[in-house]
């Protein structure tokens, strides 16, 4: 089913992929975020993190055009500008140590990662002042670091925006439309790195349904759903896909 470059040859690492695909994807439509803290650390531990990270970019830029119309239309621009001239800074770091790094210590870190974004999430703590240009440039740089390097940079730029006065549906209309301005930046970071191949860009066509299959159900979802209750099922499903996707546990996903 797929043709996927790095050591994706076993049914539980395609397994992985499958998943982290469908039910990254699920969460990414439903929240505008998310779906990557699903995805990359399964993905990661099956195909390696220079090849899982840039094959989420293709996938979820493919799969998620059809939000960014209504977001670019209900977002305040010009507060998701301002968060942008912050990723401009920090996407080219998160890029820098996704190609300078070796994919064990990536790996790890991305667990690291993970989990403390998602305890941040799980805690509840949000920002309840109003948004500020300074402090919103810097939360941008933040989360374009982790974007650069995991494309995880989505929970600092939901603690900061949820928290405050600004409506829900603005803010995912923000995050939405913040993360196709930060993916377009880290598109060409990837070009000028070598990260995109024609392997991985064949590799992101097989993966790029699975993920809008997710994304698809995720957006009809919207408030539809017990926010509540999807949110914590979303946590766990983090917690899980951190959980199983250690590098010490390679043994059991490579089979030996």
């Amino acid at each position: 089913m797929f043709d996927i470059p790095g050591p994706a040859d076993t049914p539980l690492a395609l397994g992985f992929m499958i998943a982290g695909s469908l039910i990254g994807g699920l969460a990414r439509g439903f929240s505008g975020f998310g779906g990557a803290m699903i995805f990359i650390p399964l993905a990661s531990a099956a195909v390696g993190p220079q090849v899982a990270v840039p094959l989420l970019l293709v996938a979820d830029g493919v799969m998620t055009l059809g939000l960014i119309p209504p977001a670019f239309r209900a977002a305040d621009r010009r507060e998701v500008l301002t968060m942008t001239a912050g990723a401009l800074v920090g996407v080219p770091a998160g890029i820098w140590l996704l190609t300078s790094l070796a994919p064990q210590t990536i790996r790890w870190s991305i667990v690291v990662v993970v989990v403390a974004l998602l305890a941040l999430l799980v805690s509840g703590w949000r920002y309840h002042g109003r948004p500020r240009p300074a402090l919103t440039v810097l939360v941008g740089a933040v989360s374009g670091l982790f974007s650069g390097a995991a494309q995880i940079g989505g929970p600092p730029v939901v603690a900061y925006w949820l928290g405050g006065p600004i409506p829900p549906r603005t803010v995912r209309a923000n995050v939405v439309f913040y993360f196709a301005l930060s993916s377009a930046i880290s598109a060409l970071g990837y070009l000028s790195s070598g990260l995109f191949t024609l392997p991985i860009l064949a590799a992101a066509m097989a993966v790029a349904p699975l993920y809008g299959l997710g994304v698809w159900f995720g957006s009809r979802m919207f408030g539809m759903a017990g926010e509540r209750t999807f949110r914590r099922i979303t946590y766990a499903l983090i917690a899980g896909a951190a959980l199983v996707s250690v590098p010490a546990l390679d043994g059991v996903l490579r089979g030996g």
